[in-house]
């Protein structure tokens, strides 16, 4: 799925079709925070003016562009995901043993589908804090990218919280739940204004 070209993922979005859907998308949002701030960094590398930050732009760009692999690779994890949980659901459910069976199925199968969203979350945030270091260092023919890869991954960030929320309220076990939950909280918590002080400082510098 990741090799598919945008038109073809597109009319998989757009199509009537479960997946994709909101998670892969919000994984691409990610990926492309990580890739345009592997742009400032590759655009940045190399450059007399920038030779002070050189050395940290190298480690910015190692581990943005594990984070575009791993945000990539979450597109076909994001339809396991969601393929496990409308599998579960369409076990059979005629007697009490496959009733049981069918609940213990969808319970497992919502756990890895809040894991999925979160991790993708996780990654996200990471791109976020890579931003604004490329924001304040980077290359300033390139600067504007800094800040749409902020707000790629930002939006990323949010997109796949929505579908941690949506997959962590069926779950029975409620300290799972909580303890994602928490975990999405922290997550979310300072990456608003992050972004903004992010795009801020980009503005400033393209104006």
């Amino acid at each position: 799925m990741a090799s598919e070209s945008i038109e073809t993922f597109l009319d998989g979005l757009a199509s009537s079709a479960p997946t994709p859907g909101g998670g892969g998308a919000a994984a691409i949002s990610g990926a492309m925070g990580a890739a345009l701030v592997s742009m400032v960094c590759n655009l940045t590398i190399g450059k007399k003016k920038y030779v002070e930050v050189e050395a940290e732009l190298k480690d910015v760009l190692a581990k943005s562009e594990g984070l575009r692999v791993v945000l990539t690779g979450m597109i076909a994890e994001d339809v396991a995901a969601f393929d496990a949980v409308m599998g579960a659901y369409a076990l059979p459910k005629g007697s009490d043993e496959e009733k049981a069976a069918r609940a213990d199925r969808i319970q497992a199968a919502l756990k890895v589908a809040t894991d999925a969203p979160l991790a993708c979350c996780r990654a996200c945030r990471a791109v976020i804090d890579l931003s604004a270091i490329v924001a304040e260092k980077g290359n300033l023919n390139v600067i504007s990218d800094a800040g749409v890869a902020v707000l790629s991954a930002h939006a990323g960030l949010r997109s796949s919280a929505l579908n941690v929320y949506i997959n962590a309220k069926g779950l029975d076990d409620r300290d799972f739940a909580d303890e994602r939950l928490q975990e999405l909280e922290s997550l979310l918590a300072d990456a608003g204004a992050l972004t903004e002080k992010v795009y801020e400082v980009v503005k400033a510098k393209v104006n």
